[in-house]
């Protein structure tokens, strides 16, 4: 039993895998986006398509298919085949890419969705960059400015300044580098133009680069490499909306010949031949062949579908279309109400804006010129306050000036008055002074006869002392004869009056009596001459200091009265020279008197004193006096 329980468990595993679908990877890339998906291994190409454009939210599918790169060409994923049988990479995942593959004669009447205008506009956009689609310098810029206006909205010079579009590829490379212009100012002349689309919405600007675009020689068209003939030269062949057509290998622009889709009858090809059936029978079949085969079906597929929208353009819209393109035209009048209101909205904004600036400016205005008001008035007040002080202060100092003219008047007369005095006393000093002259001349002669005494009684003094020296040492001589040798010391310690005195009367020599007599008596005679001679000298002395301090106070109490004289000619002096400033009006200020006029004015009115310097000493007392007076 639990075997068979064993056994029935295994089956159900075995089944449940073998009911597991097989997936592999698939990575989708649009012209915006990149999508994974994991598909199951029968899908069809139809599957992995519509999987597609419901994610990509597209209902316009005809004019799109999934491409894939099959060596050194490419070919589009067949709907009616599992994806896997077909020859695609094998890698994983498996990259394909989201294309147009037909394009519309006219954009504005085909392309219904707005999703639809945007993936045709980023493809052109890419072709023309890349230089797949010829497009000459002026409309590669005008190109560029819808595209610019598209991604940017519109210009807004506060916000968009130079530079921003330098991260930006807007022209062909093969333009760039036609002109030498800097990135600058190719800059400037797109931007030139992107200010003229003020207003254009998003998908409107992507629709103008389109009918611009479509206009393009080379829009639109898919280009083989063929030849007519097995040994011909090259051409090029190019399918389109409108037709087929056969260009010369150096030239994709102009077609040397066309076959329109409603001109032809039937198109087949026979491994590598293929066959063009004009509807015309007269006309000639037109043959080429082509390098492989896998091209061969690539033009054909191309063929069927071009011809197929051809045919589709000119019959009735079916029922998907008409209401594809009513539901686009209702969302297109709403998106053009909601821009008319958005626009109505965003010009009163700027308007509110504008005035609000304008009220802000104007309210900055009035109060600048309230505030200058306000500081014009109080300078105003400051002003008349000012006035009338100075009116005020004026007025003063004319009360003021009246009064000092009245006291400059009495102090003119009083000064008159003291002037007269001042002449009386300097003539008086003056008097003084003479006196004062004389009586320096007097002490200078009285001080040399002075003088000339005191050396004289010097030199008297100065024998006097030789005389006594040479008598003390006659003195000494004799009694060194006569007395003994204690007696000589007391002589020579004890001076001469008390030896003369107190000592004994030696026995009488012969011959030698008289002269110690004759010796004694001078000594005292010199001793008493000298002693007279000092009191004597002593008492001048005195009589001279008394004499000389006299005369020093006279002179002093005469420079004393001279220097009042001085102050009182100086105060005289700005006093008459305020009283002139008073009468001519200028600010009353003492007169300057520099230092040597006030030594000229003091030389002039006293008198030159010199009393010459003398120097006395008597028995070592000296006196100084120098009467010099300036």
């Amino acid at each position: 039993m639990s075997g068979q329980l064993r056994h029935a468990s295994k089956m159900s595993i075995l089944g449940l895998k073998k009911k597991q679908p097989k997936t592999f990877k698939v990575k989708v890339i649009t012209m915006d986006a990149e999508m994974e998906f994991s598909c199951e291994v029968k899908w069809k190409g139809k599957d992995l398509f519509d999987l597609v454009c419901r994610t990509v939210g597209l209902r316009e599918t005809w004019f799109f298919g999934l491409r894939y790169t099959v060596k050194d060409t490419y070919a589009w994923l067949k709907p009616e085949k599992r994806v896997l049988d077909q020859e695609v990479p094998k890698d994983s995942p498996i990259t394909f890419h989201f294309l147009a593959k037909f394009f519309p004669e006219k954009v504005e009447e085909e392309l219904v969705q707005e999703i639809t205008q945007h993936l045709f506009f980023l493809q052109v956009k890419k072709q023309i960059l890349d230089e797949e689609i010829f497009c000459s310098p002026e409309a590669s810029v005008l190109l560029a400015s819808y595209a610019v206006q598209a991604k940017y909205g519109d210009y807004d010079p506060n916000f968009h300044k130079p530079g921003f579009l330098a991260q930006d590829e807007l022209l062909p490379k093969r333009v760039l580098m036609q002109y030498q212009m800097t990135p600058d100012m190719w800059e400037e002349k797109i931007t030139a133009w992107y200010a003229e689309h003020r207003g254009i919405a998003r998908d409107e600007a992507e629709m103008d680069y389109l009918k611009i675009a479509q206009d393009l020689e080379m829009y639109g068209v898919s280009y083989f490499s063929i030849t007519q003939n097995k040994r011909d030269t090259d051409l090029q062949l190019g399918v389109d909306a409108q037709g087929l057509h056969i260009y010369s290998p150096n030239s994709k622009l102009n077609p040397n010949k066309s076959f329109p889709w409603s001109g032809i009858r039937n198109i087949s090809y026979s491994e590598k031949e293929f066959t063009i059936k004009p509807l015309d029978k007269k006309k000639d079949v037109f043959k080429f062949y082509s390098s492989q085969l896998r091209v061969n079906k690539l033009i054909l597929q191309l063929c069927i579908g071009n011809h197929d929208l051809f045919m589709r353009r000119r019959k009735v819209d079916s029922i998907e279309v008409q209401q594809m393109k009513a539901q686009a035209k209702e969302e297109k009048a709403r998106k053009k109400v909601e821009r008319q209101i958005l626009a109505r909205e965003k010009q009163m904004r700027e308007e509110a804006e504008r005035a609000k600036e304008e009220m802000e400016r104007r309210l900055f205005q009035l109060q600048d010129e309230a505030r200058l008001a306000n500081e014009a008035l109080i300078r105003s007040e400051e002003t008349a306050d000012l006035l009338a002080e100075k009116a005020q202060i004026a007025e003063e100092e004319a009360k003021l000036l009246a009064h000092k003219a009245a006291e400059a008047e009495q102090e003119r007369q009083r000064l008159e008055v003291t002037a007269l005095k001042t002449k009386e006393e300097k003539r008086l000093m003056e008097q003084k002074m003479r006196e004062a002259e004389q009586l320096a001349v007097k002490l200078v002669e009285q001080s040399e006869r002075r003088s000339k005494e005191a050396d004289h009684l010097k030199q008297d003094l100065t024998e006097a002392k030789d005389a006594e020296r040479r008598a003390k040492q006659k003195l000494l001589e004799i009694t060194k004869t006569t007395y003994p040798v204690e007696m000589t010391i007391i002589l020579t310690k004890t001076p001469l009056p008390i030896i003369a005195a107190y000592s004994p009367p030696p026995p009488p020599p012969e011959g030698g009596d008289l002269a110690v007599e004759s010796g004694s008596m001078q000594i005292d005679f010199k001793d008493s001459d000298m002693k007279r001679l000092s009191m004597e000298i002593e008492r001048e002395r005195l009589e001279y200091m008394e004499k000389s301090k006299h005369l020093q106070d006279q002179l002093k109490e005469l420079k004393s009265e001279i220097e009042s004289l001085k102050l009182e000619e100086q105060q005289q002096q700005a006093a008459v020279y305020s009283l002139r400033n008073d009468a001519r009006g200028y600010p009353m200020e003492p007169p300057y008197m520099s230092h040597s006029n006030v030594r000229t004015t003091s030389h002039l009115m006293e008198p030159h004193l010199h009393v010459p310097y003398r120097d006395w000493t008597i028995d070592g007392f000296s006196t100084n006096y120098d009467g010099k007076y300036n």
